[in-house]
């Protein structure tokens, strides 16, 4: 229930508990951590895991494409973490804001920022603050219901996208943009993103790449999906494809991407024209975005490049792509926390091999920037628990913990009057969605907080 069991102020500490864990985001990243923390000390651990939002699982939930449910399923084992007792989840509190760092250093005897890379890079171009153009951090929320960018309505009016990016998250929003209604069976896409695309009028999509074939960072399996749409078929030039003999070197996953563009390329002679082209364009460096009148995005130009010693090199030969809607997937970056270093370049948090500072560490995407799977996040989480494990010592592990930890939270958040979200609230709001489902669908985000809430009370 929310605000559940507040003890009262300044509470003894817990000595028997070793130690108290506060993991501050509870995606993929957090609940491994968790896990690990099970692993490393079974159930004389206390763990608090933190998230913003009333709902838990982070990029599961909001960044994983609606009609890849398969990929969604790795929520059960984090079900299984959260259900513990010893682990608890902590929703609808904002770490920086609500409670500080430094206020869960003094209560906690670790505190792990998992909080991903949320927020998009920046597209540092001439005209990138034109209209209908966007970061895939905020189109991908869109159609996945994150209360942060529900209320985004990209203008799908116009006849054609670019999507700039030659990584699997270009190509989730190269498809969503693609499919038909009928094709969106079965996802968990929200309603306002599937009425929207239903009333699309686009008729093609540009991928984008500043390099070749070659130096793609998509995955078989996803760029493979692209030639089995409905309506759309991929278009590849041949022209842009290195001589087979040269595919030998590559990673075997790389490999088997380039012989599906090259699939692609083979049959395009033979396609009909219409349809719903989705173009892989290669050796183009995006250069600046061209609006109309209104202020709304009508083209990109973009420059030819050549490859040197692996890096794209402009060779100053320029041309024009009409862009009725621009979809920046070049990457993300954390966002900053007051109080915590911060490395700026590298869009993540300053840290030696996840440690920030004294009691204080970062795990995942907040350590090492985007990259990796989610399963990349298991032993990255095993690793930061070890590591806390030897920072805490043999003294700590024969006295047990001199922190607070969890009623020490419970007594700040009473006190400020803290609306605490809980992991059984949680399991209402999924109750809730999942009976408002329509059709084939899993279920129907909410798409605001308070309707979270709301479902949390009933």
């Amino acid at each position: 229930m929310l605000n559940e069991a507040i003890p009262a102020l300044h509470p003894r500490p817990e000595r028997a508990a070793m130690p108290h864990i506060a993991i501050i985001g509870s995606g993929p990243a957090g609940y491994y951590t968790a896990e690990a923390a099970q692993k490393q000390w079974g159930d004389a651990a206390r763990v608090d895991i933190f998230d913003r939002l009333p709902v838990p699982y982070g990029l599961i939930r909001s960044g994983v494409a609606p009609d890849h449910q398969s990929v969604k399923g790795v929520s059960r084992r984090y079900e299984a973490v959260a259900m513990s007792e010893n682990v608890r989840f902590i929703g609808h509190v904002l770490v920086g804001q609500d409670v500080t760092v430094e206020e869960l250093l003094g209560l906690y005897d670790a505190v792990v920022l998992a909080t991903g890379a949320p927020a998009d890079r920046k597209l540092d171009l001439p005209g990138a603050d034109l209209g209908n153009v966007f970061g895939s951090a905020a189109l991908v929320g869109w159609y996945n219901g994150h209360p942060d960018f529900a209320a985004l309505a990209p203008d799908l009016s116009g006849s054609h996208a670019v999507v700039i990016g030659n990584g699997n998250v270009a190509l989730d929003v190269a498809r969503i943009l693609a499919k038909t209604p009928n094709e969106f069976a079965g996802s968990d896409i929200v309603a306002h993103a599937r009425e929207a695309l239903s009333l699309s009028r686009l008729q093609g999509v540009t991928i984008l790449g500043r390099r070749g074939p070659h130096q793609i960072a998509m995955t078989p399996k996803e760029l493979g999906e692209m030639g089995h749409l409905s309506r759309a078929t991929p278009r590849v030039d041949p022209a842009d494809l290195p001589p087979e003999a040269e595919d030998a070197t590559l990673e075997p996953g790389t490999r088997k991407s380039v012989q599906l563009l090259r699939g692609f390329a083979a049959a395009a002679p033979n396609m009909a024209q219409g349809g719903f082209p989705i173009h892989f364009t290669f050796y183009a460096a995006p250069h600046r975005l061209i609006g109309d009148e209104s202020g709304h995005v009508r083209a990109i130009e973009v420059e030819r490049t050549r490859l040197e010693n692996g890096k794209a090199v402009g060779t100053g030969d320029y041309r024009e792509i009409a862009a009725d809607l621009i979809v920046s997937c070049i990457g993300y970056q954390t966002s900053p926390i007051p109080g915590v270093p911060y490395d700026e370049a590298r869009g993540r948090f300053a840290n030696d091999e996840g440690r920030i500072a004294p009691g204080l560490y970062c795990v995942g995407w907040a350590r090492r920037g985007p990259s990796g799977t989610i399963g990349t996040n298991r032993p990255d989480g095993f690793a930061i628990i070890e590591r806390i494990a030897q920072d805490l010592g043999d003294a700590a592990n024969e006295t047990g913990s001199q922190k607070t930890g969890r009623p020490g939270f419970d007594a700040i958040a009473a006190q400020r009057g803290i609306r605490i979200v809980t992991f059984r609230d949680w399991q209402k709001i999924d109750a809730a969605e999942v009976a408002r489902a329509q059709g084939s669908a899993p279920r129907e985000k909410f798409t605001d907080v308070d309707s979270m809430i709301g479902a949390a009370k009933q």
